[in-house]
């Protein structure tokens, strides 16, 4: 009897690896693959071109209808068309979209160069409120400047961006000659400049939007490595200062008293902060409806402008007002991001003080609505009604679309985009993706 041959074990099939492999270049799969991707797509050189484009694109957008919406009752009560406040809207984000488009094509040194005249017209205009006859009040500040018939305009929010860019030139040309290390270089001229802005705009009794320079102000000196001694004795000097404006004004007084009230109090001097919270609790997860609000019937007082986020969350519920929040939170992430991963100093300075304004007068519009923050006058940025605020934020974000396709790696991607084939779907050769990280030699960006 012959012993039969051995034959090998069947061997079994092997499970497919999860690993990235070098051949293919794919994330692994499952949660850990997610991830990866994410965190690919997240590093991408044009990922903050896209975070500020789309981001304040949704916004204003979405701050036109809850504008349509929120104003229709406020237009009839006025003996207007319902889509009066509307049209206006409307108007300046065209308006302002023309100059978002004329800002993200400008060049560094362009923007550099429009620095101290816009200074000088913002400083020009804001003297020229406080003239009788040229100068107009409302809500008991007088900031505007009447242009004829509906058309207003408020100097002071010019203001905020002739003090990111005058402001921004300032510290790039002492930092290029290496003066940033001296204090007296450090705070003066910017420091007297931005004190005579604030002057100007106390004059006519506007301290919300003081508060807001006064956090541009504050953010140009932490870009700049201030040290923190320096900004003690500011922050010190600003809130006694504060202190003591608030102390000698009732209706600042009052204000103040209406933080987290739950009742209109004596004399229903905070109605419009307890209705706010009225607005935001009755619209539970999903809102009442669009165009449903009941509070815009007479009961909330200025529903299109420094109140439309309470109106945002009676119709589109905490899911509305929690978009509004994130979309927010990625246009103050991608600022940052263009800020810290840039060699030139304009560029920073200039896209951390547009954020800081931004980001600042975000929260301190809806902390006032969610009676968290006494209420200031501001409006919700890209948001709510006026195209006097309207105007210059769009060129703001301009400024930081032109800055986040500056970047080297954004500019070899957009290159490679515009030269890639239809037919192709490889990327050119030699061009790296992921090079957002890494550090590139200073280039001159217009000194003048």
């Amino acid at each position: 009897m012959t012993a039969r041959s051995a034959k090998p074990a069947p061997s079994r099939p092997r499970r497919p690896s999860t690993a990235r492999t070098p051949r293919t270049g794919r994330a692994p799969g499952g949660p850990r693959g997610l991830r990866t991707r994410l965190q690919r797509a997240w590093d991408r050189p044009l990922t903050a071109y896209y975070l500020i484009l789309g981001g304040s694109l949704l916004i204003t957008v979405l701050g036109l209808v809850m504008v349509y919406s929120a104003s229709q009752i406020k237009a009839l009560q006025s003996g207007l068309a319902p889509t009066y406040f509307f049209r206006k809207q409307l108007l300046a984000a065209v308006l302002g979209g023309g100059l978002l488009l004329a800002a993200s094509r400008m060049t560094v040194r362009l923007h550099r160069t429009l620095a101290y005249p816009l200074l000088a017209v913002s400083v020009f205009l804001m003297c020229l409120v406080q003239i009788p006859g040229i100068g107009v009040a409302v809500n008991g500040n007088q900031n505007w400047i009447n242009l004829g018939g509906p058309f207003q305009m408020q100097p002071s929010e010019f203001g905020k961006l002739a003090l990111v860019l005058w402001g921004a030139d300032l510290l790039a040309r002492k930092q290029d000659k290496r003066l940033l290390v001296q204090w007296k270089h450090l705070l003066v001229p910017l420091i007297p400049v931005a004190f005579l802005l604030l002057g100007l705009i106390m004059l006519g009794g506007d301290m919300g939007t003081a508060i807001i320079l006064t956090a541009i102000l504050f953010g140009l000196l932490w870009l700049a490595g201030a040290p923190t001694r320096l900004f003690v004795g500011v922050l010190g000097s600003a809130t006694l200062i504060g202190a003591l404006l608030i102390k000698t004004s009732a209706n600042r007084m009052s204000r103040l008293a209406c933080i987290g009230a739950t009742d209109p109090g004596p004399g229903d001097q905070c109605w419009q902060a307890v209705h706010g919270i009225y607005a935001l609790a009755s619209g539970g997860f999903f809102g009442s409806g669009l165009g449903a609000s009941m509070e815009k019937w007479g009961e909330l007082p200025e529903p299109h402008t420094d109140f439309i986020f309470a109106i945002t969350g009676e119709e589109l519920g905490l899911a509305g007002t929690l978009s509004v929040l994130a979309l927010f939170a990625a246009l103050g992430y991608a600022g940052i991001r263009v800020a810290g991963r840039t060699e030139d100093p304009f560029v920073r300075y200039a896209a951390g003080g547009v954020t800081t304004w931004i980001t600042a007068q975000a929260v301190i519009n809806i902390g006032a609505v969610l009676g968290l923050l006494p209420i200031a006058g501001v409006p919700l940025p890209l948001f709510s009604y006026g195209g006097s605020a309207l105007l210059p934020t769009m060129f703001a974000i301009g400024l930081l679309i032109a800055f986040a396709r500056d970047e080297p790696a954004a500019r070899a991607a957009l290159s490679a985009r515009s030269a890639r084939k239809p037919v192709s779907g490889r990327k050119p050769a030699g061009v790296r993706w992921k090079t957002m990280r890494r550090r590139v030699k200073k280039r001159p960006s217009g000194e003048r």
